[in-house]
């Protein structure tokens, strides 16, 4: 009878995988023996693989490459990384060897654009996309931006008065696009999206504050849906809907040449994921194309802001289980040694599942569980896959360790969790390494940060505050 959890494994899913294999019993991460790091550094661990990152950016291009030659699509492609998903440096020198540009959301990515110029990873080529709802600060710095020549500049009108905000501080002329207000699923909580100018009014915008104003050339028109990149009658629709508005604007405005269909790529959240990349790309730029060759209007070039799929793939959390503790008949709980909401808080906010197997004991006989973490919070816990109802693990053996891995966690669960400073019940920021390959493919790791240390947080606190 085969009752071992990699036959479990096995026997649900096809395994080994692209990126999981096994090394005896243990998980291989493309090609890394993740127990030699536990063995390594220890854990709880978060760690970035850095090649994913340029790889899934060449995959894209090349999706989008493909599709525009077949469909003889006249027009550019622009891979646009979009900051928020991830700020750190080690991220974007990775993503900057691969010819992309940038889309920022908010005024300090702005000083962080300005850091890219000057260490020579940005140049004068860079588009920088300005998103979000733009206050002072964030105009101040886009407006500096502009000002001290990087002319590729474009911030993205949100509402009617950031276009009056910007002009008074931008000297001479510059580039802008415009947002559309996409309306949401009908299962939303709001029919219409916070950001952005609706459908109807984007034309009459135009015609009142663009069309005779000498300083700004509208050259992009701005399309987001906030449920992704999705082959649904729902996404096809409001595809379609963005069209109409970029055609009827494009006949009145000669300067728009380009259509930003955003973010909204998935990434790998299941051994069961399965998502044609390569088919949405073309039929996106099939229905564009259908759309403007009816029209008698070129097609504009194309530009994406994908911040998930960008980064979310190269990163993992490894966990050792300390602990097991029956709470009544039914329920095993696997105590983590760290904590679920601040670590991986996404689990915790929307209910969001990652890719989780264990990391050794693969030969073992398997065991229903929950996963709790150390705080003493409720909602501190992970107890289902989005491919079963529930988490299966090597039994628990306190004469035998078991490490469990979160993989695909690489977007936002830093900086909502809160990279540094405080965590709830002060569990400690885990230790954080890189993970990166040679031009041989010899794997090479370092250190990002250490662990948290007491002193840091009692400082924060006020408790250690140095004396003046």
């Amino acid at each position: 009878m085969k009752t071992s959890y990699y036959d479990l494994i096995n026997q649900t899913f096809y395994f080994p995988q692209e990126e999981f294999t096994l090394n005896k019993d243990n998980l291989q991460f493309h090609g890394i023996d993740l127990m030699k790091l536990v063995e390594e550094y220890g854990t709880p661990l978060k760690f970035t693989y850095l090649p994913k990152i340029s790889k899934n950016i060449k995959r894209a291009k090349t999706w989008f490459r493909n599709s525009m030659e077949k469909l003889d699509y006249d027009g550019k492609y622009y891979y646009c990384y979009c900051t928020k998903s991830s700020h750190f440096k080690f991220v974007l020198d990775e993503a900057l060897k691969n010819n992309i540009h940038i889309e920022t959301s908010s005024a300090y990515d702005i000083n962080i654009v300005e850091k890219l110029i000057e260490d020579g990873k940005i140049n004068k080529n860079t588009f920088v996309i300005c998103n979000g709802f733009k206050r002072e600060q964030y105009i101040e710095n886009i407006a500096r931006l502009i000002n001290n020549g990087h002319k590729n500049t474009m911030p993205v009108i949100d509402n009617y008065e950031e276009l009056d905000l910007l002009q008074e501080q931008i000297k001479g002329k510059f580039k802008i696009g415009i947002r559309i207000a996409a309306e949401e699923e009908p299962k939303f909580e709001f029919y219409t999206s916070r950001l952005g100018i609706g459908y109807k009014n984007i034309v009459p915008f135009y015609r009142k504050q663009i069309q005779d104003n000498k300083k700004v050339e509208l050259k992009m028109l701005h399309f987001f849906i906030n449920t992704g990149i999705r082959d649904t009658a729902y996404y096809w629709n409001e595809l379609l809907k963005c069209m109409k508005v970029y055609i009827a604007l494009k006949k009145e405005c000669p300067s728009l040449d380009s259509l930003n269909i955003g973010g909204g790529f998935p990434i790998k959240s299941s051994l069961a994921f399965d998502y044609d990349y390569q088919y949405m790309v073309e039929e996106i730029l099939n229905q564009i194309k259908i759309a403007c060759d009816e029209a008698e209007i070129d097609v504009p070039n194309i530009f994406t802001e994908f911040g998930s799929f960008t980064v979310g793939e190269s990163g993992g959390a490894i966990y050792e289980v300390l602990y097991q503790k029956q709470q009544n008949d039914r329920e095993n709980w696997n105590m983590i040694d760290s904590s679920f909401i601040t670590t991986l808080p996404d689990t915790w906010a929307i209910n969001k599942r990652f890719v989780m197997m264990a990391v050794n004991r693969w030969n073992d006989s398997y065991e229903r569980v929950l996963l709790g973490g150390l705080t003493c919070d409720s909602d501190d816990y992970y107890n289902s896959e989005q491919h079963m109802n529930a988490v299966y693990l090597p039994k628990y053996n306190k004469e035998k360790p078991l490490y469990i891995g979160f993989f695909n966690t690489g977007a936002y669960q830093e900086t909502i969790g809160g990279f540094g400073g405080l965590h709830h019940c002060l569990i400690p920021q885990p230790k954080h390494i890189l993970i990166d390959r040679d031009k041989n493919g010899i794997i090479a790791t370092e250190i990002f940060s250490e662990q948290q240390k007491a002193d840091d947080v009692l400082e924060i606190l006020g408790y250690n505050k140095k004396q003046q």
